[in-house]
């Protein structure tokens, strides 16, 4: 595995709370970013305390700007509301930047997305056009924060990935094992952001009627040379008793 620096922005909210958890019991160093910092330390203590520390990688909180200067790889975990104002001030040139920002409105219809610029792009896209230096990629839409932060060992689930730079999208996919325990699937070109934010709502609806956790599978992907060295997945799909 090739460990990495990872840079969690919005980290003091569930989903980059969990995110750090996982990327630091996966033996990355993590840094929580956040504009409070007594917020951010206060999540360092209690990621800190779940870690068995033989093996997890270091957790430190710092301001956003500063968590992104040393980072390899930055996690923008944060509200679509607030992405432009902040994606403005942080330094993102020549870094690996993960967009999970997802777009969407819960109102009394229920929890549907939102249009980004009149419904023609996706909230990675646009921070792409914001930030053109920035290695874009899209993953981690759809991963429950509940389960981010429980106790299991890997999440049983793929996590789908898109993003235009070949290389950085490697890298994000190699991060994922610290989640699933495998690598993550590679779902294409960063376009296809629009439609990842959108289904989110789908995968959040059907864990509302069925109240339970509920993810994502692939199945029918040969395992690769780099996903056997991870554990063993058994990618074939069931068959009904003959």
């Amino acid at each position: 595995m090739i460990h990495s620096r990872v840079a969690v922005i919005g980290g003091t909210g569930s989903q980059g709370k969990g995110l750090a958890y996982r990327f630091a019991r996966g033996g990355h160093d993590v840094v929580v970013g956040s504009r409070s910092p007594a917020r951010a330390s206060a999540v360092v203590e209690a990621i800190s305390a779940r870690l068995d520390s033989a093996h997890a990688g270091s957790v430190s909180a710092a301001s956003n700007e500063a968590a992104c200067a040393d980072a390899d790889v930055i996690v923008l975990a944060i509200p679509f509301d607030v992405q432009d104002a902040l994606v403005a001030v942080l330094p993102l040139v020549g870094k690996v930047v993960i967009s999970c920002v997802n777009p969407l409105t819960f109102d009394q219809c229920g929890i549907h997305s939102r249009p980004v610029e009149a419904g023609h792009s996706s909230a990675a896209e646009t921070t792409q056009r914001a930030a053109p230096g920035a290695r874009l990629v899209g993953a981690f839409h759809h991963v429950s924060a509940t389960r981010l932060w429980s106790d299991v060992a890997h999440l049983d689930e793929d996590v789908l990935v898109v993003g235009d730079d070949q290389q950085a999208k490697q890298t994000v996919m190699a991060l994922i094992v610290s989640l699933t325990g495998r690598p993550g699937v590679d779902a294409g070109e960063l376009k296809l952001a629009r439609q990842l934010e959108s289904f989110t709502a789908v995968l959040i609806s059907i864990k509302r009627q069925y109240k339970a956790y509920v993810g994502i599978r692939v199945t029918g992907i040969p395992v690769r040379a780099s996903e056997a060295a991870c554990e063993p997945v058994d990618r074939t799909p069931a068959r009904a008793p003959s």
